[in-house]
């Protein structure tokens, strides 16, 4: 069930065993996962959520800034418990290893040309995707 169901009347998202089972998987890998590594990890722990449970939790989390999500060249969205902070990300394409970056420049840039255009409330994401020095090492 989604929707005003699932919020408390402070308007934050009812905690469920379902959620903190999907937290707790998370916090346990530092990579970025599709949800459905995220739910066979889940299985293995002898947990029982099912995969649709995990794919809403996991949207509802990245929609509240809890967990950061980001898109494969494949087009598979992929979840990574990451640190409070608005940060960006350098991601090896061929290991998948993950590095948060600030970025400052980025950030004045995107607040300039929304401003030109005459956007408000603007968010924005950042990967930077390369090959990192272990990978291409090899």
């Amino acid at each position: 069930m989604t929707g005003v169901q699932d919020r408390t009347s402070e308007g934050a998202r009812r905690p469920t065993r379902q959620r903190a089972a999907v937290t707790a998987v998370l916090a346990g890998t530092s990579e970025f996962r599709s949800a459905q590594e995220l739910h066979a990890r889940l299985r293995e722990a002898g947990d029982k959520v099912g995969l649709a449970t995990v794919y809403r939790n996991l949207q509802a989390m990245a929609a509240d800034g809890e967990i950061d999500m980001l898109r494969t060249d494949e087009g598979e969205a992929v979840y990574r418990a990451c640190s409070t902070g608005h940060h960006h990300h350098l991601v090896c394409r061929v290991c998948g290893r993950t590095e948060e970056v600030e970025g400052p420049t980025v950030e004045a840039w995107a607040s300039r040309v929304s401003a030109e255009h005459g956007f408000t409330d603007v968010r924005h994401t950042l990967e930077i995707v390369g090959t990192c020095a272990t990978c291409s090492a090899h």
